[in-house]
């Protein structure tokens, strides 16, 4: 008797499969070599984590990279290289998203995400770690801290979804023919297109391809994300540093800047207006900047 799949986030086949670890060795191929990789066994399936460091660095509390939606560590790399000059950086591959991570079991709630993500630092022996987080990413880093903060030394947040403000009804509506089956490629890569604030998204960028595979190959069987309510965010006690893109399609930024400032003890936000929800690798410099300088105090 075969798997049931219909609660365990799986490749639509074998062939969907191959074809994904194709675009993913392609996207792999342009970032620095990671010095190591695990596959560490949670109660939830396998995850995949990378390693990038520098030999001066190693005894430097390291940046650990959450990626978005759809995503998996080749999305960082226009960032990878310029954080590990200064900091060791692990990636990896979210449980239940498409990349190198294996789910086995089903992720029935939102404290089931935080436990796999902190089962992770654990086996990896970390004791503090920076976590940022990029879109669902960064959902999924303030969700690590609701349930298990005490390896978190800050967090930094990247246009995340779900924490300051509610996704946008338009965007709700558009992502919808995204995941029925059979939907021309020609569609999703619109999508992430406007997603990205009119960059190309087609298969001449390895990224851009990934992310698209992944749309086609993969279905997710997560549970959905929830907006963190006033309460949930007066109880965050670590640091955080949070970008909001000015034309992020996905909420409204302003907005969640306001929401940030009134409930967060410790954080610096601001709205980025001429950013897009891609808002990292439009401004790499810039953003590697002023993580280090914040992980730094």
């Amino acid at each position: 008797m075969g798997k049931d799949n219909t609660r365990i986030g799986h490749f639509t086949s074998e062939k969907a499969k191959e074809e994904f670890q194709v675009a993913y060795n392609e996207a792999m191929a342009l970032l620095p070599d990671p010095e190591k990789q695990w596959d560490i066994k949670t109660e939830f399936g396998t995850v995949r984590v990378y390693l990038f460091t520098e030999e001066e660095n190693r005894h430097k509390e390291p940046l650990l990279l959450l990626p978005g939606h759809y995503a998996s560590t080749p999305m960082w790399d226009s960032n990878l290289e310029g954080l590990m000059r200064e900091r060791p950086v692990y990636t990896l591959d979210l449980l239940g998203e498409p990349g190198m991570s294996i789910q086995t079991t089903t992720i029935g709630d939102h404290q089931d995400q935080a436990k796999w993500l902190h089962d992770v630092l654990v086996k990896l022996d970390l004791e503090k770690v920076h976590v940022i987080g990029v879109s669902i990413g960064g959902w999924t880093a303030m969700n690590l801290i609701r349930y298990y903060p005490e390896r978190i030394a800050s967090v930094i947040l990247l246009d995340p979804v779900f924490v300051f403000a509610p996704i946008s009804l338009k965007m709700i509506i558009l992502s919808i023919p995204v995941t029925v089956p059979f939907i021309p490629k020609s569609v999703r890569e619109w999508m992430l297109s406007y997603i990205s604030g009119g960059a190309e998204a087609d298969e001449s960028v390895p990224v851009a391809k990934l992310i698209e595979s992944g749309m086609e190959n993969f279905k997710d069987k997560l549970p959905t994300p929830d907006v963190f309510t006033s309460d949930d965010l007066k109880k965050i006690d670590q640091p955080v540093l949070a970008f909001m893109a000015g034309k992020s399609t996905m909420h409204n930024s302003k907005k969640a800047v306001e929401q940030g400032k009134r409930y967060v003890k410790n954080i610096v936000i601001e709205n980025w207006p001429d950013a897009s929800h891609a808002i990292n690798g439009e401004y790499p410099d810039e953003i590697n900047r002023r993580i280090l300088e914040f992980v730094e105090k």
